[in-house]
């Protein structure tokens, strides 16, 4: 009966440890339900995404005390305090850092009576019991020192309450000894309608380390059965010197418990609010003097010198995020002197277009500011009003041009090859998508070949402005 009932409890626990592991939060990028979620800003909690263990092995040993019950443990009539013994093994899943549940295996002994069965009965009145037991659970796991842990709090902690309840099946073997001698009263076989019983108490951690825990446990077990303790069927003389209906006991243990998992600590051990709480302190604590244009803005044009790229941009004109005039038709004209601000034109006719009486020629034009992220081809947004004017400006000529994509001299050739001929589709594709003929274009891709500043080589010798100025897209009449 015992072993097949170890057996069973240990086909149970094998697949629950199986999954005792826990690895690095991963998000799938997948956009979350913010009906349900409140958040955009979230994602799934899955066995991937825990940043905590939450399996642990725990075992101990103690003792039972028959209580409630004809014959009892302490005191019994004229008789003495008896003592039997007891362990326990059981595998423990912690649900959220203040609930857990434990599939659990006891195995004990109770002694109860006016003597110790290993004893010879001193009397014809004098009679002894003794009942051996194995049982399997499930018990309910409430962290209270978690759950009512005031927000206040902000120190770490090495004691937990924890309270226990469960339901399970008992099997046992109830022996009776007098004067006449010692004799097999009741047996109950386990997993049986009558085996059922239930067990409540609470427990005191201590956390010894990130894997170990020391715990002292006192259950009290409701067995149901009026013979438990021996005395025999339920109107023997001895079951019917109490009204008592269930012979149940306390059992007083002292326990360990082994936390598995490759993560730093266990979720029982884990208060979320401590842990934003030092966050908080974190922030408060860290120096965060931080000196913006250091270097001052020397032209005034609300970019600081720090990163502006034209530092000497005349007063008044407008500029972009880099310090640069800007110069919306590209004609070398900047707004602030461009009497055609979105029609190109030379510059000594303050950018305007003059008559003349053949197709335009030009044997380059440069596009400043198609420029690109580091490793991406796509388009940025603040290149579309250049793109679009250029779209006016190639569909007024009769030239076709080269789009000629180029890079900064970070990764190897073959990869800044193909990422400029990329880059140059992209733009001539975004032309032919929004009117110019097809027959006008062709990509051309020179990777790092053609820096527009070749000092950059490598890239570590320049600042980022001029690595970004290299990664870049121009037109070249053909």
């Amino acid at each position: 009966m015992k072993l097949s009932l170890a057996i069973v409890a240990f086909a149970l626990a094998i697949p629950s440890a199986t999954y005792a592991q826990d690895s690095t939060a991963v998000s799938k990028g997948e956009y979350p339900n913010t009906f349900s979620s409140g958040s955009a800003n979230v994602s799934p909690f899955t066995n991937q995404s825990k940043r905590f263990n939450d399996w642990s092995i725990s075992a101990g040993v103690g003792v039972p005390l028959l209580q409630s019950a004809d014959l009892t443990s302490i005191k019994n009539g004229n008789g003495k305090n008896l003592f039997g013994y007891s362990a326990y093994v059981s595998i423990d899943k912690a649900i959220t850092h203040a609930f857990g549940i434990n599939l659990q295996y006891d195995r004990g002994e109770t002694r109860q009576g006016w003597f110790n069965t290993k004893d010879s009965a001193p009397d014809a009145g004098s009679v002894a019991g003794r009942t051996q037991y194995d049982a399997i659970s499930i018990l309910g796991d409430i962290n209270f020192s978690n759950l009512l842990r005031r927000v206040d709090n902000h120190s770490p902690y090495r004691w937990a309450l924890h309270g226990y309840a469960g339901i399970g099946t008992i099997a046992y073997r109830a022996y009776q000894k007098d004067i006449n001698g010692q004799r097999l009263m009741t047996e109950v076989k386990p997993f049986q309608l009558g085996s059922m019983f239930m067990q409540a108490g609470t427990g005191l951690k201590f956390k010894v380390n990130r894997r170990i825990d020391i715990e002292g446990r006192l259950m009290y077990v409701v067995t149901g059965d009026e013979e438990f303790d021996g005395g025999g069927d339920a109107y023997s003389a001895i079951n019917r010197k109490s009204e008592q209906v269930s012979d149940n006991f306390f059992n007083a243990t002292l326990g360990v418990s082994l936390k598995l998992g490759k993560h730093e600590s266990h979720v029982m051990w884990h208060d979320p609010l401590q842990e934003i709480y030092y966050k908080l302190d974190v922030l408060a604590n860290k120096n965060q003097d931080i000196e913006v244009c250091k270097k001052g803005d020397a032209d005034n044009d609300g970019v600081c010198d720090d990163w502006d790229r034209q530092l000497d941009t005349p007063a008044g004109a407008r500029v972009d995020g880099a310090g640069v005039a800007l110069d919306t038709d590209l004609d070398g004209v900047i707004d602030l002197y461009d009497k055609c601000v979105t029609v190109p034109g030379p510059v000594e006719n303050n950018g305007c277009p003059v008559a003349t009486t053949g197709p335009v020629v030009e044997t380059e034009t440069k596009l400043e500011g198609i420029e690109f992220d580091l490793n991406s081809d796509r388009i940025l947004p603040s290149n579309t009003p250049i793109l679009n004017n250029a779209v006016n400006y190639i569909n007024s000529s009769n030239g076709s041009y080269n789009v000629i994509g180029a890079t900064d001299t970070r990764g190897t050739d073959a990869y800044n090859q193909k990422l400029s001929e990329r880059r140059a589709n992209n733009v001539k594709n975004y032309l032919i998508k929004n009117g110019v003929q097809t027959g006008k274009l062709q990509a051309v891709g020179k990777g790092e070949k053609d820096l527009k500043y070749p000092e950059c080589e490598p890239a570590t010798k320049c600042p980022e402005w001029k690595n970004r100025a290299n990664r870049r897209v121009y037109f070249e009449a053909k």
